[in-house]
């Protein structure tokens, strides 16, 4: 049995204003505007990542999903992913 470590996420979800460009999905292409990202620990140590527009109910797979978990864990990877994406550019989970 896994137990859960409070102090090791296993999801972390934000909202973010994308910048020009947006976020990249690979359900529907580019998305822009206000957006929630959902970063999830997967069982093989990925990620999967996911947005939406705030406020609806669709998710779309944030292209380079699942990546891997970088040595700093799941924030880190979080964090970073939420600053890709104010950039914009298309912003995708992996380079």
């Amino acid at each position: 049995m896994t137990t859960h470590d409070p102090a090791r996420p296993r999801q972390l979800v934000d909202h973010v204003t994308a910048g020009s460009g947006g976020a990249m999905t690979d359900e529907v292409g580019v998305i822009t505007g206000d957006l929630t990202l959902a970063t999830r620990l997967r069982p093989d140590g990925h990620a999967h990542l996911a947005v939406q527009y705030t406020g609806a109910e669709e998710w779309y797979t944030l292209t380079g999903s699942p990546a891997p978990l970088p040595p700093a864990g799941l924030e880190a990877l979080h964090h970073h992913l939420l600053e890709r994406i104010r950039r914009g550019g298309a912003a995708r989970a992996a380079p």
